[in-house]
């Protein structure tokens, strides 16, 4: 009995400290099930864009016969035929599409940026009611707006021009960038303001040589962003635009569809595929800035 209890104890203290797999093995396994998840669901989601990639290298007539990934030969007719289909060269509506991109960012980045330096570290009348009346304009849709400001670019003959597209970003008419860059200087230290007003310098001074160097990250992002939501931006330049020589991206790709049914859905997903080459461009290199402008800001 005795020898029996003593082997039992034993076996069950040996089992007691059985070695356990290795903190690092248990790591990895963990982060390769996390990885291999993410690379699954990566996938699901870019399977149209890969789709749109795929088709456009098919023949018009075998786009929608074959939904898989798998094409017989690589057709690149689509491209050249896409290229030269409208009025104009593709590359005209790119033109089109840079020069309001490239005006609206630079008019954010000054607007915007000057409007939150004053929200920010000037003391004015009625400052917090002005700043909530444009929190507020962020939960204004743009079909409340743009018949007003039809009527008003109408009146002012800027209608089927670039003006309407460009000038308003001059006016600090985005108030979630405002927002962004006024939680962002908020984080820097009023002693530098300070300091650099004991050396003599006004509100304009402090600005372009203490605030503007900190503030790379929320104008990267600002930049970024309004990149973005410009170029695929369809609605505004729908309603602004009609000429077939001002027509942007956007515009160029929707002449490419037929209401009597015969669309030219080769030479259409060609010239998607050109349009989201410089969004990728833009965001591989801009994503570290990207990243940090947010982070860094009370928009986390």
């Amino acid at each position: 009995m005795t020898e029996s209890s003593g082997r039992t104890a034993t076996s069950a203290s040996q089992r007691a400290v059985a070695p356990k797999p290795p903190r690092r093995a248990r790591n990895w396994g963990a982060s390769a099930a996390k990885h291999a998840l993410l690379v699954s669901t990566s996938l699901v989601l870019l399977y149209p864009l890969i789709w749109l990639v795929v088709s456009s290298f098919r023949p018009t007539n075998e786009i929608f016969l074959h939904p898989g990934l798998v094409f017989s030969d690589l057709d690149v007719s689509n491209y050249v035929r896409g290229w030269h289909a409208l009025a104009s060269p593709f590359e005209r509506y790119i033109l089109n599409s840079l020069l309001i991109v490239v005006g609206a960012v630079i008019g954010n980045l000054l607007s915007c940026s000057l409007t939150a330096y004053a929200f920010a570290r000037l003391q004015f009348r009625g400052k917090r009611l002005w700043f909530a009346v444009m929190l507020s304009s962020i939960m204004l849709p743009i079909h409340v707006v743009i018949i007003p400001q039809y009527i008003l670019f109408s009146g002012m003959g800027w209608v089927d021009t670039f003006l309407p597209l460009i000038v308003p970003k001059f006016l600090a008419t985005d108030a979630f960038f405002i927002f962004l860059m006024v939680q962002f200087i908020r984080g820097i230290p009023v002693e530098l303001d300070e300091a650099a007003r004991l050396d003599g310098c006004g509100h304009f001074a402090i600005f372009r040589r203490i605030i503007l160097p900190l503030m790379v990250p929320a104008l990267a992002a600002t930049a970024i962003f309004t990149f973005i939501w410009t170029w695929n931006d369809f609605f505004s330049q729908l309603v602004y635009l009609s000429d077939q020589q001002k027509l942007t991206v956007p515009l160029a790709l929707q002449s490419f569809m037929d209401s009597t049914g015969t669309s030219e859905w080769g030479p259409m997903f060609a010239m998607s595929a050109v349009s989201l080459a410089p969004l990728f461009i833009v965001f591989l290199f801009g994503q570290r800035y990207l990243i940090q402008g947010i982070s860094t800001t009370g928009g986390k």
